[in-house]
C-alpha cells in the first residue's frame, strides 16, 4: 500500500539559498501512526518503539523526499561516510554525504543538533549528527571537521579553500537556556578554541548552559563556512520547549522518538 506524503505543514523546509538541485527537509513529530511518547512520526528503530510503526513511517518519509534515506548507527562520534546506491541502512557513522542523486543523507535527533550542507554548485550535499561529543572531537576535529575533510574535493582537503563555496543550515535542536553541562563540556570544546567560552553561561554548583547552535557556527565559521541559516537559538527552535513539535530526549527523560533532517540531489 502506498504511504502518503508528509504535510508540508508538518515539516520544516529551510529557508536558504541553495542550488535548485538540491532539496532539503526536517520533519517535526507530526504526520506518523506511532503512539504514546513515540506519536507520532518517530523514525527511530532503537527507542522502544513498535517496529511496524517506524516502517510505515520511514516509508511516509520517503513518500515525501521521493528519495531514499540512508538511516546510520549514530553514536556520536565524528566518522562520516559516503553513501552510494548500495549503502545499506545501519552503517555507523554521525556524517553522510553524497554526490549520487535520489539518495537522502538523513540525521535522526532528539535535542543534538542535525547540520545540513550543499557545494554553491549543487553537486554534493552532506548531511552531521552535532551532539555536543561528535561537535567538540579529539584535538579540535569534530564531526563538522571530519565532514569537510570528506566531503571537500580531494585538492581542497588541507586547506580552507573552497569552505566559502559551502552553504549550511542548522536544525533545531536543545535550546541554550535549557542544555545544562558540566565543566567537561567547556573544557572539551575552549580547548581548541578558546572563544567558545563565549557560548557557555555559569550555573549553580559548577554547571553551565551551552548555546550548542552558537557552537556549531563558531565550528563552521573557523572551517570558513561563512553562509549559515536555521537556528539562531531562540525559543521556536528549541527541542525542549517545544514539546507539540519535536521529540527531546532529555526533556522525556530518555523515552522519546526521533525526528530526522534530510538533504538530497533531485
Amino acid at each position: 500500500m502506498t504511504c502518503p506524503a508528509l504535510d508540508p505543514a508538518d515539516c520544516l523546509i529551510p529557508d536558504w539559498p541553495a542550488p535548485l538541485s538540491v532539496r532539503a527537509l526536517c520533519t517535526t513529530r507530526a504526520g506518523g501512526v506511532s503512539v504514546g511518547p513515540y506519536s507520532s512520526l518517530n523514525l527511530g528503530t532503537h527507542v522502544g518503539d513498535q517496529a511496524a510503526h517506524v516502517a510505515r513511517n520511514r516509508a511516509i518519509l520517503q513518500q515525501t523526499l521521493a528519495a531514499r534515506p540512508v538511516f546510520l548507527n549514530q553514536v556520536h562520534g565524528t566518522a562520516v561516510l559516503e553513501l552510494h546506491a548500495d549503502t545499506p541502512d545501519g552503517a555507523q557513522a554521525d556524517g553522510a554525504f553524497t554526490t549520487d542523486r535520489g539518495l537522502a543523507c538523513t540525521m535522526m535527533v532528539a535535542d543534538c543538533l542535525p547540520i545540513l550542507l550543499c557545494d554553491a554548485l549543487g553537486t554534493r550535499v552532506a548531511a552531521v549528527h552535532a551532539g555536543w561529543r561528535g561537535l567538540a572531537g579529539e584535538g579540535g576535529i569534530g564531526v563538522v571537521e571530519q565532514a569537510f575533510r570528506r566531503f571537500r574535493p580531494a585538492a581542497l582537503v588541507d586547506t580552507n579553500q573552497g569552505a566559502s563555496e559551502l552553504i549550511a543550515w542548522l536544525g533545531p535542536c536543545i535550546g541554550p537556556d535549557a542544555f545544562e553541562v558540566g565543566p567537561e563540556v567547556l573544557a572539551a570544546f575552549t580547548a581548541s578554541l578558546p572563544q567558545a567560552r563565549n557560548c557557555f553561561r555559569p550555573r549553580p554548583g559548577g554547571k553551565w548552559l551551552a548555546d550548542l547552535s552558537a557552537l556549531a557556527r563558531q565550528r563552521l565559521q573557523a572551517a570558513g563556512v561563512s553562509r549559515v541559516f536555521g537556528n539562531d537559538g531562540s525559543p521556536p527552535w528549541c527541542t525542549v520547549g517545544n514539546p507539540l513539535r519535536f521529540f527531546s530526549h532529555r526533556r522525556d527523560r530518555g523515552v522519546s522518538g526521533r525526528f530526522a533532517a534530510s538533504i538530497w540531489l533531485a
